[in-house]
């Protein structure tokens, strides 16, 4: 029986929280079962439908995993190296755990061979590693990945919701709600775990914080 991982991310570019990556396990024979609850990528569907499809999924799978990388996290590494790479060994580290036959990865970078080399010498097992930008539109088993990912991330993001008491958005820059979360925290001095400092958007906020400061000096 041949079986098929798929492997996709939410809050890679996000200001905000961690980035979330799932990995989710079938029987190859299972993918049709997939289409038919009407698995798809994440972003073309509500968080209403991902809710109903993320237990759907679960029921279908042989197994499914989730790495939370925490903004923190992310700067420290962010230090050393980059996100690609950053991305690429919490892959890596999915599909050793898995051992698929096939692995389908939703590639961060243009370069797809150039990551899909970078996760075999990460990997060094036997997995056959199919490495594709937009993955999660054109395979239904990293669409189901891209659903685990997104739900799981929307339940951090709520939590850091609860702990701060400030509807922060979606953690994106493009949202104001975002923004006016990342100033007050950097004005208050709380919360400042939750944001990625090593984001250019905190970069600049600090910088026109510091030129106001000199001004107003």
């Amino acid at each position: 029986m041949t079986t098929i991982l798929g492997i996709d991310e939410a809050g890679r570019g996000s200001v905000i929280g961690p980035m979330v990556i799932a990995g989710v396990l079938i029987n190859k024979k299972d993918e049709k079962k997939l289409k038919e609850i009407g698995v798809k990528d994440s972003k073309l569907l509500s968080s209403l439908q991902r809710k109903k499809l993320y237990n759907l999924i679960k029921k279908i799978t042989i197994d499914h995993v989730f790495l939370k990388v925490s903004a923190k996290e992310i700067d420290e590494l962010r230090k050393t190296t980059n996100l690609n790479k950053i991305e690429a060994e919490k892959m890596a580290q999915i599909i050793k755990t898995m051992k698929a036959d096939i692995a389908y990865v939703d590639a961060p970078q243009v370069s797809t061979e150039k990551f899909k080399k970078i996760l075999l010498a990460l990997t060094k097992n036997k997995t056959k590693i199919i490495a594709e930008n937009y993955a999660d539109l054109k395979y239904p088993v990293c669409s189901a990945a891209s659903i685990i990912a997104k739900f799981e991330r929307d339940k951090e993001i709520e939590k850091i919701k609860r702990i701060v008491g400030f509807d922060l958005g979606v953690g994106y820059s493009h949202d104001p709600r975002s923004i006016e979360f990342v100033k007050k925290c950097l004005k208050e001095k709380k919360y400042l775990e939750f944001i990625r400092h090593s984001w250019i958007t905190v970069k600049d906020i600090k910088s026109k914080k510091e030129q106001k400061t000199l001004r107003e000096y």
